[in-house]
């Protein structure tokens, strides 16, 4: 049943009067042709809304349930508006951000805090997946991504690139030698993130390839996930490339082979063009661009005790 949204508002209208008479006189227009459009949603319906009486009009049990569910979707209406109008000046609302299981499990959410404190009109709502969500059909608002968008119509603002490094645990170490060149990996136990991984995210598992001629270095241990990993390594389960800001999150790996270069995913804030305008979408950007620098991501190789 579709319902036409202007009979509605005139139903809402005459019930709030107690007659046509009073209704048509708030509204200017004639009582035949506003009792005509009533007639017509009474129709639409199948149900009687009023009883007409010499006092007026009482509304029937199907009209009472009507106004209700009119009444609370004006108010709902109104609340919008004035939530629209507020978030014309500052920012405001909900955003519901996505970004991988790893970065949004670990650095991300002791930012949010600081975030939150600046915003407290923001509600944010993170979904983490390592297997893109679809702004485009809005199944969030904005993304964190670690390689550029696939989709032209997305807005992208590049934040700071993230670096990946061997590491291992001092335990490993201990038990089984730091390797000293790359072919020492050839004696070593490997840990990847998998098969699984996406494609933008294939060149995390360097390590199996790295100096190796031939097919590649076979994993002890594949982890579909990078945080995964992660704890695998704090544990000495073996040696496995992770990403700067892990390695500072965890503070009980060591890097291994520094003067390696590992892969460099490209980093952007994400969201439809529709939003450019937003308020709140601007102020997490702005917020993320100035909080992901390399003195708070980045990780010195070199550093003593590295």
């Amino acid at each position: 049943m579709n319902l036409d949204w202007d009979k509605l508002r005139l139903f809402d209208l005459v019930a709030e009067a107690g007659s046509f008479t009073e209704a048509a006189r708030r509204l200017h227009m004639s009582q035949p042709a506003l009792s005509r459009q009533i007639s017509a949603l009474e129709a639409d319906i199948g149900a009687k809304l009023f009883h007409r009486h010499a006092r007026g009009l009482a509304m029937t049990h199907e009209g009472e349930q009507l106004h209700a569910a009119t009444h609370e979707m004006q108010d709902r209406l109104e609340r919008t508006r004035q939530a629209i109008d507020a978030s014309r000046d500052r920012p405001t609302g909900e955003i519901r951000l996505t970004t991988t299981v790893s970065f949004g499990s670990t650095w991300l959410p002791r930012q949010l805090g600081d975030f939150l404190d600046l915003y407290p009109d923001i509600r944010i709502s993170v979904q983490l997946s390592d297997l893109d969500v679809d702004l485009a059909k809005r199944e969030a608002d904005v993304a964190i991504r670690f390689h550029p968008p696939f989709q032209s119509e997305l807005v992208q603002k590049p934040l700071l690139p993230i670096r990946h490094f061997l590491c291992a645990s001092a335990d490993y170490i201990a038990r089984h030698g730091a390797p000293q060149s790359v072919a020492d990996l050839d004696r070593h136990r490997l840990i990847a993130y998998g098969d699984a991984a996406p494609e933008f995210l294939k060149g995390i598992n360097w390590a199996l390839e790295l100096g190796h001629e031939g097919a590649p270095r076979t994993a002890a241990l594949t982890i579909n996930n990078s945080y995964g990993v992660l704890q695998a390594v704090e544990a000495g389960a073996g040696i496995a490339a992770l990403p700067s800001y892990l390695i500072r999150f965890s503070g009980r790996v060591k890097v291994v082979l520094p003067e390696l270069d590992g892969p460099v995913f490209r980093t952007f804030f994400t969201y439809p063009v529709e939003l450019r305008r937003s308020l709140r979408i601007a102020a997490l950007r702005d917020f993320l661009v100035a909080r992901m620098t390399a003195a708070n991501l980045d990780f010195d190789r070199h550093a003593p005790g590295a």
